[in-house]
């Protein structure tokens, strides 16, 4: 008899950008994987690439670039040919004209004319004497660095698209985050050539060319799919995880059903977990405890609707991507693939645009039928003026639940509960964006998985300090400030 042990069986749940990198690099340890996706057809998750006749197109776009030299080695080790360099276009589309973003300080305030420039002048400058204090809200904080003027035309409208709730009731942290880095005095420093980043910075605003797989980030994950099966991991789609099974402080199976309402039990030593972190606390059987439960249900998330429609003849716009801050349309932002990779462009002379509407799910845009938001892009897009209605030959409705994990009242003190509880398991960890309820970019989702599958050979990574940098600290001192995630956006508590 062989004294050899076994490998060690690892369940991992989700096959998005977490979910695959600790598939990959746990099979490439020498364990034996499986890995439940419930989509029976996509990999992913929100970084993937959707095919409709010869057009790919993604849900969202998703540059390619990291400051963890890791992640970008194992990019370019999966696609060493596929990679092309993108430059850079987006701009903000704002009562019929476009400013450039990041926002160019001579291009904004000359679009908008004189007398509106003459007003965020000297709204800007009110704001540096008289700041607002204290600086609680998203709206406080863009207000103390552009001035009141230029926030409500660049910054108001579209950030209350896209989260659903008043500015003056998100965060300032959020704003910090999203918009580090930058005032209007640094846009106009940076205008004449001045003020660059000090050596090893990097503001990622300012980016002016990407890497991007020829395909569609989708074309990373098809092939890191492919990889996995390639050295006999196994990959199984369409199958839910509705139970998490546990035996004192160790899970000993999920429980997963499919499209045909079967169930099956897929038993592991080790489990990752990438499904929402709520799904994840409810599916405990037996339970985890009521208290541990209701932080679970208090989380929340927004979610996300991409309406892809192909033009015919001329390309109807040069940008990867346009802001609309436009309060008269329910559109948020468009994409043109076109932009992105001729080869995700399926019939020459079309292009294909990616229109983003931010909803709920179950409210008026999410149930409407996809005839209908099909015929609402089209409409909006000839009221923009971007293209006209007769130029659309085909659309298609791609929805997507939970799309953004939001930062509510309470936010923190409900995933301290849930961490508390979760760090009980000896044999469980949660990677991603949505399996840690952590608004990541796919670098910062990756190294958690990354850091996960270190976990398993012995080491001692705290998962929950992987940073908006995708840097890592071990075992972090329990007293210091928590780093973790990009920062969402949480409604400002009142005053106690």
């Amino acid at each position: 008899m062989s004294d050899t042990a076994p490998p060690l069986r690892v369940v991992v749940v989700g096959a998005g950008p977490a979910g695959l990198t600790a598939a990959c690099g746990a099979r490439e340890a020498g364990m034996d994987v499986t890995v439940l996706e419930k989509d029976p057809e996509y990999v992913g998750g929100i970084s993937r690439t959707v095919k409709k006749g010869g057009f790919r197109f993604d849900i969202g776009g998703h540059r390619f670039f990291s400051k963890s030299d890791e992640v970008t080695r194992w990019w370019k080790r999966r696609l060493p040919n596929d990679f092309i360099q993108v430059r850079r276009m987006s701009r903000i589309y704002y009562r019929g004209k476009y400013f450039d973003y990041p926002l160019k300080a001579w291009n904004a305030l000359s679009g908008l004319g004189l007398f509106t420039s003459i007003s965020c002048l000297a709204s800007y400058g009110w704001a540096r004497l008289f700041p607002r204090r204290p600086e609680t809200s998203f709206e406080d904080w863009v207000t103390n660095r552009f001035g009141r003027r230029l926030f409500s035309i660049f910054f108001k409208t579209y950030t209350e698209k896209v989260w659903g709730m008043p500015t003056s009731q998100l965060s300032a942290d959020w704003a910090a985050q999203r918009i580090k880095g930058l005032s209007l005095s640094k846009a106009i420093i940076n205008a004449f050539g001045g003020g660059q980043p000090k050596s090893g910075e990097t503001i990622k605003t300012l980016i002016d060319t990407f890497d991007y797989p020829r395909l569609g980030p989708g074309q990373m994950w098809e092939q890191a799919a492919a990889d996995l099966q390639a050295q006999g991991g196994r990959l199984v789609m369409g199958r839910r995880v509705t139970r998490i099974l546990r035996h004192g402080d160790r899970v000993t199976a999920v429980e997963t059903a499919g499209g045909d309402g079967g169930r099956s039990l897929v038993q592991g030593d080790q489990f990752i977990v990438s499904m929402p972190l709520r799904e994840t606390v409810l599916a405990f059987d037996p339970p985890l405890p009521e208290p541990v439960q209701a932080a679970a249900r208090a989380l929340s998330y927004r979610d996300f609707i991409a309406v892809a429609l192909v033009v015919e003849g001329e390309n109807p716009f040069p940008d990867n991507w346009i802001y609309i801050h436009e309060p008269g349309v329910k559109l948020g932002r468009v994409q043109n693939f076109k932009n992105w990779s001729e080869a995700m462009i399926g019939r020459p002379g079309t292009t294909c645009l990616g229109l983003e509407y931010f909803c709920f799910e179950g409210d008026g845009l999410w149930t409407m039928a996809d005839a209908d938001l099909v015929e609402l892009g089209k409409r909006e897009l000839a009221q923009l003026g971007l293209c006209s209605p007769d130029r659309v030959t085909e659309g298609s409705v791609v929805r997507v639940e939970k799309a953004y994990p939001v930062y509510g009242p309470g936010y923190q003190a409900h995933l301290d509960t849930i961490r508390a509880a979760l760090g009980t398991l000896k044999n469980l960890q949660v990677v991603g964006r949505n399996g840690m309820h952590k608004y990541n970019n796919q670098d910062h989702s990756m190294m958690t998985a990354l850091l996960a599958v270190r976990n398993l050979g012995g080491q001692h990574f705290d998962l929950w300090k992987v940073n908006t940098d995708a840097e890592y600290h071990e075992e972090a001192d329990p007293s210091a400030a928590d780093r973790s995630g990009r920062v969402m956006p949480g409604r400002v508590r009142p005053p106690e």
